[in-house]
Order: C-alpha cells, then structure tokens, then sequence
C-alpha cells in the first residue's frame, strides 16, 4: 500500500510521518492553503452581539486557529454565557483548552448532521446562533439551525485557496510513486483532485485507487464521481484515519 495525503499543511505532514514511522509508503500533496478570513476584524462585535444563552458554533480547528489569536490581540475574551458546540472532538477539545470554557460536541462522527442530532440543540427557538467558519460551506448546519427557529449569521474566519498543481505531471507522479490509497476529507478537495487528474490518469490510476473519506456525504459523492472502492474513517482526525490505513 502507497499513501497519498491530501490533507493541508501542518496535519498532513503529520499524518505522513506517523504513517511512514509505522513503516508505511506515505506521501504529502496539500490541495488548499490557508489565510485570515474577510470576517476576522468583526468577530469581537458579532460576539458582543450575542446575549447569555445563544449558541456559537465552530466548525474546525482552523476556524479557532484564526479566532482565538485576533481576539487575543483584540483584548476579547470568548464570552461566558454562550453555548458552545463544535463539529468534532478534536475541534471541541480545542476550543476548551483555550478558553476553559465547556464545548458541546458529537461522541461519534464529525460532520454538521452528527452535531445535529445533539439533544442540546432539539429546542432552541428564538436564539441567536454565531457560525465560525471558512469562506463557505456548512450550509446544512445553518439551515437546519433556520428551521428551528434560530437567527443564525456566519463570521468567515479564514479563507480556503486551491493550490494550483500540473495535472500531467502529478498523474504521472503518482504512477511511478505507485500510489493506490488516498486520503481525501473534504468534498472541495475532492472535486478539485478529480479535476486535476487528466482523463488519461482519471481512467488508468485514479478511479481505481482505494478512498479513504471522513463522512457519507463524502463517500456519496465519490461514487457519483466513479470511485467504488471507498473506506469511510470515524472522523476526520489523524487518530481516526490512522486507525482506517494501519
């Protein structure tokens, strides 16, 4: 078994150490980078905006990554009297490392459904809901939200950007690499992978590689795209898809 991750910088050079320090093949090919979202300067009043008892959201680790270090320079602490939930353990457990605040998060899975399905958010009409995110996405969480009746706005906290690759010359890379598992968690770099592999390089190596996806979501889309051999890891973190590769 040769291993491509795909995931972005840092946790993708750490997948692929502890993946080659278990003696496996593993290699690093991030498809996005990262950057301070367009929202950032006014997170502090959005959060002020928010009274005792409404709901904030973070949706991954990037989302604190950025967050936390500008309310910090800002002098603003993460408020009291909200409650906080994250999309993720990983992510949970570090919202509350750095506030000491608690983090409501799913014991199993990592995706907004997952969330969800938490009881703590089954009745909460007529609260106000702050989604810390990237330039898109989690548009089911934000729209489940509406149907029960909360107000909830999003504050971009970084910006997802492509990293532009040769198609060609990386289909030809990962045949000689003699890549057949990938590691792929996110739908957009999904997308992205496919249409970077020329058709030639779709047909001949990619589609029949093993998948290694983070949700159901994920997987459904991989087959509409002509994957069959597909692995759906517990969640997104580098424990779990550990778990899935060893």
């Amino acid at each position: 078994m040769s291993i491509l991750v795909t995931r972005p910088s840092p946790a993708g050079e750490q997948l692929v150490n502890r993946l080659r320090a278990r003696g496996k093949s593993a290699w690093h090919l991030p498809l996005i980078d990262f950057t301070p979202g367009n929202d950032l300067p006014h997170l502090p009043q959005r959060l002020a905006d928010l009274s005792d008892g409404d709901l904030l959201f973070i949706v991954s680790q990037h989302a604190i990554n950025y967050a936390h270090p500008w309310l910090m320079q800002q002098g603003v602490s993460w408020p009291a009297g909200l409650h906080y939930f994250a999309v993720g353990r990983s992510t949970g457990l570090r919202l509350n490392g750095l506030s000491g605040l608690p983090v409501s998060y799913p014991d199993e899975g990592e995706t907004s459904e997952d969330l969800l399905r938490l009881p703590a958010l089954a009745r909460i009409n007529g609260k106000r809901a702050l989604i810390l995110r990237g330039n898109g996405g989690r548009d089911v969480l934000e729209q489940t939200l509406r149907q029960r009746g909360v107000q909830a706005t999003y504050c971009e906290c970084y910006r997802r950007s492509p990293i532009h690759y040769d198609g060609e010359e990386q289909g030809r890379r990962m045949r000689t690499l003699g890549i057949d598992t990938l590691v792929i968690t996110s739908g957009e770099m999904l997308q992205q992978f496919y249409t970077l592999m020329p058709e030639y390089y779709r047909r001949t190596w990619l589609m029949p590689c093993r998948l290694i996806v983070v949700s159901e979501r994920l997987a459904m889309l991989a087959r509409q795209l002509g994957w069959t051999d597909i692995v759906v890891a517990n969640a997104a973190d580098n424990d779990a898809l550990m778990r899935v590769l060893l």
